[in-house]
């Protein structure tokens, strides 16, 4: 008998100690699956407020711009260490490596985005490099949203069925909200709505009056360059742009900047030197060196550019495209 009662109270207690360690486990899938939702409750959140900024930036201007988007990078970072710092249950090693991996990619596109973007909206040249890389950005975004829901998500399921747990899962996460943003004409016009595009103007703070710049001649090493044709130059140390811009408004204009672009794609050169100050109907002459060595022996496209200024309407006049052949 004593031996009989010793053996039932140890299979009670073997019984007792299951269901401690059956709690134990049900707590911690209950405490996984919790901070996972909130992890993807803030990414979503993110999402949210960068798509609302890319649709409507209600005015703000491009520092405000940025000091959002630099906000938002750091956000998405920290949603990284936090997911990789989540105690989770063994059985869901799987599908926690899938979490973290959603997120690192959403830090990822975000990042690009928050380096690119305020570089688009001041620039006063080639946009392309910079709109082809947010576009590639939200690749990124378009690919976690995939890992999340076939992977993280849908294995997370996978190991709660197992474990025989009825707990609801985390939301549904759809970080990249339009799929046309893979388009790199789609960025452009959606920049374009944001900052006003490259060298756009802002009519609330132009002097009342006409204002523009135009392109009135550009010359090379002395050699005048004209649209359409070919000029021949050779090579030397002190070769330089002379640039001939005309204030056509009847407002002083301050601060234009000047840019020479030799060549196209990642080979290309870009030069930029400022107009300090341009008085009404004058005309005045900026002069740009060529500081680095473009090819030679063949034909270059040049592109000159007068920055616009606020306020200005018409801006044709603006750019000039030239070829020419470089000589040693």
């Amino acid at each position: 008998m004593a031996i009989g009662a010793g053996l039932l109270v140890f299979v009670l207690l073997l019984f007792g100690l299951k269901g401690c360690l059956d709690s134990r486990k049900d707590g911690a899938f209950e405490d996984y699956v919790r901070e996972v939702s909130a992890l993807i409750r803030e990414s979503s959140g993110q999402s949210d407020a960068l798509f609302a900024l890319l649709t409507d930036s209600g005015g703000a201007s491009e520092v405000e711009i940025t000091n959002q988007l630099n906000a938002f990078g750091v956000q998405a970072e920290q949603l990284v260490v936090r997911a990789k710092a989540t105690d989770h249950p063994d059985e869901t090693d799987t599908a926690h490596g899938y979490l973290v991996e959603t997120l690192e990619f959403r830090r990822d596109g975000v990042r690009a985005i928050v380096t690119e973007l305020p570089t688009v909206l001041t620039a006063s040249g080639d946009q392309a490099d910079g709109i082809d890389t947010i576009a590639r950005a939200m690749a990124y975004l378009s690919t976690s949203d995939v890992i999340y829901e076939t992977r993280a998500r849908a294995v997370l399921r996978q190991a709660l069925e197992d474990a025989d747990l009825s707990l609801a899962l985390p939301d549904e996460s759809i970080f990249l909200q339009e799929v046309d943003l893979l388009q790199p004409d789609v960025v452009a016009d959606r920049i374009a709505g944001i900052g006003g595009g490259a060298g756009s103007a802002d009519d609330e703070a132009a002097a009342p009056g006409l204002h523009g710049n135009g392109l009135v001649s550009v010359s090379l090493g002395g050699q005048a360059l004209e649209p359409g044709a070919s000029a021949t130059l050779p090579l030397s140390g002190d070769l330089a742009f002379e640039v001939q811009v005309a204030n056509q408004g009847e407002n002083t204009e301050t601060g234009v900047n000047v840019t020479v672009t030799i060549g196209e794609g990642g080979d290309a050169v870009t030069l930029e030197q400022p107009l300090d100050e341009i008085a009404a109907g004058e005309t005045k002459a900026v002069e740009i060196p060529v500081t680095d060595q473009p090819p030679t022996g063949q034909n270059v496209p040049v592109k000159v550019e007068i920055e616009t200024v606020p306020g200005e309407e018409m801006t044709d006049n603006n750019v000039g495209e030239y070829s020419v052949i470089f000589t040693q």
